[in-house]
């Protein structure tokens, strides 16, 4: 009892204005190399892999899936209660194993070596994730401050757009050498391993203790969580195509590598400010509204990768892409947190467990469509689909949420 009153006057004094900062500073650094860099990349370096390789377009599908299978793994894992009291431990081994793993992705050639590698890496971004957010927004919620939520969630674009410009830079000094693809790699470890300093000298000891003692109850299902979770499952499937796939439809539509480049870049700002921006709207259309207009609004950028000339697709497209993934992947675990207030880890942890399985799903239809099609203008129909239904399926409960 003594040990958790001490926690608790330590996070009361974590809470004050200038450890808040350093709290949503951590969480952004933590963010941005375990899933901007540790996930994301594979997507602005995948071109180049599947010509210096060579990969297929059902070999990048295979291995992007490989990595959402380690995400549900670690997603699930980190349901249960075993790392309580070992949250901060847990989110810096998880980045530490992050900047390994993108090393060995530039030590071998084999395919399903590649599979193996991004299973383990999608076990470590759940876990960081996880934990972090865990630790993270305990902070931000007792303090009341939502900007350390925007800070954190905005880590992920702000990785993007980094390792965009790193592959660019890495491109340029390689010159379209075979071998550039192995130097992004090794640069993504590089930068994951610097940040692993920085998290752990900015991150909290740990979450927030609650008042609740012992083990979290089980999750009181609902038709609004049902529904929730069913869309942000679905969700996972339909922004995963784009997400994998943008600069490869860039590079098959002939459109050079700046707009290859820009595509990603745009689509990590947009990202990176996605919840800053999304704010002002929380309040007047609540959660639900936003929730689904972040929905739709990415279905139509979806589409706009194939409809619109090739010249600006991927433009237009990364731009509504980034605005809208980050803002439904945050505002769909709060609306999770608010369904089941008395069981935040189980909830955040079977939400994204949804996430990850129609994440599994989509790189490997969209891989065999493409493979069959010789285009990714099928897959991508079936992406905007998707999150149509996504919006759909939330839109009868969105005014209670």
């Amino acid at each position: 009892m003594l040990q958790r009153d001490k926690h608790n006057m330590l996070a009361r004094n974590e809470t004050l204005p200038g450890n808040l900062f350093k709290t949503g500073l951590a969480g952004a650094i933590a963010m941005a190399a375990a899933m901007g860099f540790g996930r994301f990349s594979y997507t602005p370096i995948l071109p180049s892999m599947m010509s210096g390789v060579p990969l297929s377009a059902a070999d990048a599908g295979f291995i992007a899936s490989a990595n959402f299978v380690g995400y549900l793994v670690g997603a699930v894992l980190a349901a249960y209660g075993w790392a309580t009291g070992w949250e901060r431990k847990v989110a810096l081994l998880a980045l530490a194993a992050t900047a390994l793993l993108l090393a060995a992705m530039a030590m071998t050639t084999s395919v399903p070596a590649f599979a193996v590698i991004r299973f383990l890496a999608g076990v470590a971004s759940a876990f960081a994730l996880v934990f972090s957010s865990q630790i993270v927004l305990s902070h931000g919620a007792l303090a009341g401050n939502d900007h350390v939520q925007a800070a954190h969630f905005g880590g992920p674009g702000a990785g993007i757009a980094l390792s965009s410009v790193m592959v660019l830079l890495v491109g340029l000094l390689f010159d379209g050498s075979a071998g550039a693809w192995r130097a992004s790699w090794i640069g993504g470890a590089i930068y994951s391993a610097a940040s692993l300093l920085a998290v752990w000298w900015l991150l909290p000891e740990g979450p927030v203790a609650s008042a609740q003692h012992g083990k979290e109850p089980k999750i009181a299902w609902s038709l609004p969580m049902v529904l929730v979770t069913a869309s942000y499952g679905l969700f996972g499937f339909g922004y995963v195509i784009t997400g994998t796939f943008l600069v490869t439809i860039a590079r098959m539509d002939a459109t050079g590598p700046t707009v290859e480049f820009l595509s990603w870049f745009i689509a990590g700002l947009t990202a990176s400010v996605a919840l800053f921006a999304w704010k002002p709207f929380v309040r007047p259309l609540g959660l639900g509204r936003v929730y689904v207009a972040a929905l739709l609004i990415e279905a139509v950028g979806v589409l706009a990768t194939v409809l619109l000339p090739h010249s600006v697709a991927p433009l237009i497209g990364g731009a509504l892409f980034g605005a809208t993934f980050l803002a439904i992947t945050a505002y769909g675990l709060q609306i999770g947190r608010k369904l089941s207030p008395v069981s935040p880890r189980r909830i955040l942890a079977t939400m994204t467990a949804a996430f990850g399985t129609g994440q599994i799903i989509g790189p490997i239809v969209a891989g065999w469509m493409a493979e069959r099609t010789g285009s990714f203008t099928t897959p991508t129909y079936a992406a905007a689909g998707a999150l149509l239904v996504c919006a759909m399926l939330v839109m009868p409960v969105a005014r209670r949420l």
